[in-house]
């Protein structure tokens, strides 16, 4: 059970109220980068290239598949359990959401999408959400500029993916 009542709210243009919102977006290269990112995106390879456990249920993003992303080291790893909430995949849009599960440190949903617009492959993440235990009360605002970072660097990540796919 999602631990948000806005399920799905990462499509919307405007995200909703009394959460700490998220708005990325960089362009990744021409159209020639849309099919490696777009996998990349769907098979959760950006967390893993920028060093996040991703164990998911499945290969690849469909809705209702629980993914478990932990960042940190050895037994410092933070364990943060989420569940797919929608996908895309079309030529020119791929991505999906996931909200936040029981146990995750943060209350929201994340979306990560890649768009041909054109010519120009673009990557955005857009996420809503709130501390939702001790330490992420405590370091709210550290929380929300680890968000920012998180989104750049799985910027650059796919950068990487898709000049490396030609």
């Amino acid at each position: 059970m999602f631990t948000y009542a806005e399920v799905g709210a990462t499509r919307d243009e405007v995200l909703p109220r009394g959460y700490h919102h998220l708005r990325y977006r960089t362009v990744l290269g021409g159209p020639e980068a849309m099919a490696p990112a777009a996998q990349a995106v769907l098979t959760f390879a950006a967390q893993r290239a920028i060093g996040v456990r991703m164990d998911a249920a499945g290969p690849r993003a469909v809705p209702g598949l629980r993914v478990t992303s932990g960042l940190g080291f050895a037994n410092l790893r933070v364990q943060a359990p989420c569940e797919v909430v929608w996908v895309e995949d079309t030529p020119t849009r791929a991505g999906f959401a996931y909200g936040t599960l029981a146990g995750h440190p943060e209350c929201g949903e994340e979306s990560f999408l890649v768009e041909l617009v054109d010519g120009r492959v673009w990557f955005s993440v857009t996420a809503f959400s709130r501390p939702a235990l001790w330490y992420t009360r405590l370091g709210s605002y550290g929380v929300v500029g680890f968000q920012h970072l998180y989104a750049r660097l799985l910027g650059r990540a796919l950068r990487r993916i898709a000049a490396a796919a030609h």
